[in-house]
């Protein structure tokens, strides 16, 4: 899952990063409305954390530019007004959720969460291929009824694969979608990825290299 974060306080958004990083998602960092908006218009976010009280561009006009994008990511809105009419007037905007401050890490992922099982969301809240499950709310992969213990990229590798539905995603694809902006494009973290997510996944095989391509799911699995 890939989330965009932003947050003009710095120590704030460092805390959330590495929360949500250590859940398993991608997460990039904008300081401002206007690098939000830049991001987003590059890279297709799952879901994006908005602070309502930027500097510059304000949250209620970078929530409004976020709405009109074609591809149009999930927002919670963060503010330090927890009033009701606050709340109704962030979600009027078209925000999909509202988060007064402090809140509790915990809340905020299982927010992100509730928000990516939603129907229209970018990835459907369980994924199968032949005897896989992966449930993407919880988590949580299966393989003919046995728990795979994945890692959190592998899980993510796993998971982008099987939502491709026998399309080949590439390194790359997965590289941004798995990893974060923070990622070396020139690493082999991919590669030795899915070779120990194949270990994983047993006999027979369900992830097919594509030479000089990237990674497909085998449907005939």
């Amino acid at each position: 899952m890939r989330i965009l974060v932003i947050e003009d306080d710095e120590a704030l958004a460092d805390v959330l990063a590495r929360g949500l990083r250590q859940n398993g998602m991608a997460v990039d960092l904008a300081d401002d409305g206007e690098a939000g908006v830049e991001k987003a218009e590059i890279t297709p976010y799952d879901v994006v954390v908005l602070d309502r009280g930027l500097p510059g561009i304000s949250g209620d006009d970078v929530c409004s530019a976020l709405i009109a994008m074609e591809t149009t990511p999930r927002i919670i809105m963060l503010t330090a007004a927890g009033n009701v009419d606050a709340r109704i007037e962030g979600l009027s905007l078209g925000a999909d959720d509202y988060l007064p401050k402090p809140f509790v890490m915990a809340e905020l992922i299982a927010r992100i969460r509730a928000l990516a099982r939603r129907p229209n969301s970018a990835t459907p809240p369980q994924l199968s291929a032949g005897d896989l499950l992966i449930d993407t709310g919880k988590h949580t992969a299966s393989r003919a009824g046995t728990p795979l213990a994945l890692t959190k990229k592998e899980f993510g590798v796993l998971e982008t694969i099987v939502a491709a539905q026998g399309r080949v995603v590439s390194s790359e694809a997965l590289l941004e979608r798995v990893w974060d902006e923070e990622a070396d494009p020139f690493t082999n973290a991919v590669r030795i990825t899915v070779m120990t997510l194949r270990r994983k996944l047993g006999e027979p095989p369900l992830v097919e290299t594509v030479i000089g391509v990237g990674y497909r799911l085998m449907t005939d699995s």
